[in-house]
């Protein structure tokens, strides 16, 4: 169906044409027309639906049809995300389509200074887009007010779950107001989901589209059986073989993720690795790389993966199988999006042969079992021998002595102290030397011509400690 048909405004339907958005997919033309008249709504859609259209275009809609400008600190309408990267996503998908209304967008998260996100809510805004740490942080200092709040949206919100955010998400729906209109999105519908959306939802219409059970269609999934100590190497040889355009690799753990970026390194293979102990700066150029083409393989995992929403992933690989099953259908669902095609490939150890039956069960379909290449045995011997790349200067963790002194390495290897960056000079504003001060008078306090602190009683005389043992015979005085 066409977007002139869904009963958007004039300024959204110049926004979609400039960027050449004609046709709505389904969970937007199901969702649009329901949104628009103020009522909740649950959704269910699978990543790389459009789900983010179709809360957002009827919402800016709404938004704009009744003008009230926000005051300081206070926000019209916010949404709810479980990752940094998927709402800087939804926010610059705001700032698209309401590019020709007067509507002002923010979004904060977790990473950025602090004072940052202080100012970017500080005079008010239409369209907030936040993850919920950050957000609790703001109200909790008293720079955000949820008291006028029109439209609540949670995205993800099986993820949000997942991720421990329960807790949160009952703080922030406590601090909103009771009438509002709710969006809840969810790409599947556990029992937890249901029960938050009946707390929460006053007599939702439901929208569901391309059931968790069917996947991605248009993806080629199969699986490999190998050991777990030699899935580097197949993962070598795959990346040394295909032609891959864009592969996302998915590691269950961070240290994981960063041992098999320093592996592929040593084999001649870039990639970068982006997870949640990676700065904001670091996820976002290994993001922009991946975008652009210059590193054509990204090593992730589920929690940072989560709103990379980026065209042209070819392939994508399980580097571990996950151990909750609906992440198995999120993590393929990166691939063939907008009508592309796109292949799946899982390395399955023996240990995870009953993780890959609870993903066959819910997907209600066979995943093809590839062998090994011909010559993996000799192959993976060579790639055995050779040790990983040394962690990135860059990517090392900051360092800090006892007494709170940032210190980190040079490029030389050695430990460089912050203290010693800055000049030394003494209270005439003359540089110091460093030199041994050995041929040189020791220096005087100021106020003492003797040299000791004018502030000391005793005239500097330190009271000595004993230590250890006295001889037979001794007391210590009264």
């Amino acid at each position: 169906m066409s977007f002139h048909n869904l009963g958007l405004s004039k300024p959204l339907l110049d926004a979609l044409a400039a960027k050449n958005y004609s046709q709505a997919t389904p969970i937007q033309t199901q969702a649009i027309p329901t949104v628009l008249t103020g009522r909740d709504l649950l959704g269910i859609a699978q990543t790389g639906t459009g789900k983010t259209a179709a809360f957002m275009l009827p919402s800016l809609d709404r938004l704009a049809a009744d003008r009230n400008i926000p005051k300081p600190g206070q926000i019209r309408m916010l949404v709810l995300a479980p990752t940094r990267e998927l709402a800087s996503q939804i926010a610059a998908s705001a700032e698209t389509y309401g590019r020709f209304m007067r509507l002002s967008v923010g979004v904060i998260f977790g990473g950025v200074p602090n004072s940052k996100s202080v100012r970017t809510v500080s005079r008010g805004l239409d369209v907030l887009v936040a993850t919920p740490g950050r957000l609790l942080d703001l109200i909790d200092q008293r720079a955000l007010s949820l008291r006028e709040l029109e439209i609540l949206v949670l995205d993800e919100a099986d993820q949000m779950l997942d991720l421990g955010f329960i807790h949160a998400l009952k703080r922030i729906v406590a601090l909103v107001p009771a009438k509002r209109q709710t969006l809840f999105f969810s790409a599947t519908m556990p029992k937890a989901i249901k029960e938050l959306a009946d707390r929460y939802l006053t007599n939702p219409a439901e929208v569901a589209v391309t059931p968790v059970a069917k996947t991605a269609d248009r993806v080629q999934q199969q699986v490999v059986m190998v050991n777990q100590q030699e899935k580097t190497a197949l993962l070598t040889i795959f990346l040394q073989r295909e032609q891959t355009e864009r592969t996302l690799v998915f590691s269950r753990t961070k240290h994981g993720a960063d041992k098999i970026v320093r592996m592929l390194a040593a084999a001649g293979i870039s990639s970068n690795a982006i997870h949640g102990n990676k700065s904001q700066g670091q996820r976002e150029k290994a993001i922009r790389e991946f975008k652009s083409g210059e590193v054509a393989v990204l090593i992730a995992t589920d929690i940072a993966a989560r709103g990379i929403d980026i065209p042209g992933v070819s392939h994508v690989i399980n580097y571990d199988l996950p151990e909750v099953p609906e992440q198995y259908v999120h993590r393929i669902g990166r691939t063939a999006r907008a009508g592309a095609e796109g292949e799946a490939v899982a390395f399955c150890s023996p240990e995870e042969r009953g993780l890959l039956r609870d993903i066959e069960r819910l997907t209600r379909q066979k995943v093809d079992v590839a062998p090994l290449p011909a010559d993996f045995v000799e192959t993976a011997e060579k790639l055995r021998r050779l040790k990983p790349a040394p962690k990135k200067v860059e990517d090392q963790p900051r360092r800090y002595h006892s007494h709170g002194v940032k210190a980190d390495r040079r490029a030389d290897g050695q430990r460089r102290d912050h203290r010693n960056d800055r000049p030394k000079s003494d209270r005439s504003g003359q540089q110091r030397s460093s030199e041994p001060r050995s041929d040189r008078q020791p220096q005087r306090h100021p106020h003492r011509a003797d040299g000791h602190p004018a502030h000391r009683p005793d005239g500097g005389q330190q009271k000595r400690r004993f230590h250890g043992r006295r001889p037979s015979g001794q007391r210590r005085a009264g």
